[in-house]
């Protein structure tokens, strides 16, 4: 057999790590909340159309030296239509803001076709929808890794995603990014990344669990977490070049998305072996609880 790393080794700093990580997430969650962005918070849509195609970071510069610095700008349609989003309910703000444009402008008209506003009740709406779709994911891994295998991973898996959730969103609250509905498709997406890791570490943990019968459980989990250990790499650091690529060619409409995938990856990676792999150890997980149990027939009576 090939050498084993022992990662369960340093079990006790990891907890003391995801300890600190979890505790600091909550308690920033908790003083400083989430920075909303306008899809949770409503806010002004003004679309514009440009007589020649612009870049759309010139757009950003030009709305920052006029002072609109909360501008959303995007790509609407066309190249010369511009979709700019700004909190604020000011019925004349697109003016306001055509305006600051023109000034700066360098021949070429600019129109305003439409400016309306967004209220919040539409942001309460969806920021409810989609903590009750996370908590339904939740929920249904929770019962669906049970049923597959056995409550104690069930336990172990949810736990480990719910750890990966609150780190991502740890990190939004304390450096007060924009947090939108693209940052929450994306933890929505490190769920399901995070949780298929898990499931290829606790398969393994169960087949060497019938493999290797004299083994120990910690033992097993090393042997189980070293055998996947190269598919772990390999899925974690193609998604990170991926993701890594999306954060610098993807634009500003895309970096709080890719932030939020590049820190629930290396928080999935980590959960799957120092969250999920701990927790069975400290429920103690035996072979028994594998094994399916006999159910035993009525006695026949003449």
């Amino acid at each position: 057999m090939k050498r084993v790393i022992n990662f369960m080794a340093v079990r006790h700093l990891a907890f003391v790590l995801t300890m600190l990580l979890t505790v600091a997430s909550l308690a920033s969650l908790a003083v400083k909340g989430l920075n909303f962005g306008l899809d949770f918070t409503g806010g002004t849509l003004v679309e514009l159309t440009y007589e020649n195609p612009v870049p759309l970071d010139q757009v950003r510069v030009q709305l920052a030296e006029s002072g609109f610095e909360n501008a959303l700008v995007q790509s609407f349609g066309a190249t010369t239509d511009v979709l700019i989003r700004m909190p604020g309910d000011d019925p004349l703000l697109g003016e306001h803001i055509a305006e600051a444009l023109r000034g700066q402008n360098a021949g070429g008209e600019i129109l305003v076709k439409r400016a309306e506003f967004v209220g919040p009740s539409v942001g309460e709406e969806l920021r409810d929808q989609g903590g009750l779709g996370m908590l339904l994911a939740l929920g249904g891994i929770l019962v669906y890794v049970a049923f597959r295998f056995q409550w104690k991973f069930g336990f172990g898996a949810v736990l480990s995603l719910f750890h990966d959730v609150i780190v991502v969103l740890g990190v939004f609250s304390f450096f007060e990014i924009s947090f939108d509905l693209t940052v929450l498709a994306a933890v929505l997406a490190v769920i399901g990344y995070s949780l298929n890791d898990t499931i290829v570490i606790f398969d393994r943990i169960r087949e060497n669990f019938r493999l290797l019968r004299k083994t120990e459980l910690i033992e097993n989990i090393n042997i189980s977490t070293t055998q996947t250990l190269l598919r772990t790499l390999a899925t974690s650091v193609s998604t990170l070049l991926a993701v890594a690529a999306l954060m610098v060619f993807g634009g500003e409409n895309l970096w709080g998305f890719s932030l939020a995938l590049m820190i629930g990856v290396g928080a999935g990676t980590y959960s799957s072996i120092y969250i999920a792999s701990i927790l069975l150890i400290w429920l103690k997980l035996t072979r028994e609880d594998l094994i399916p149990p006999v159910v035993e027939e009525a006695d026949e009576r003449p």
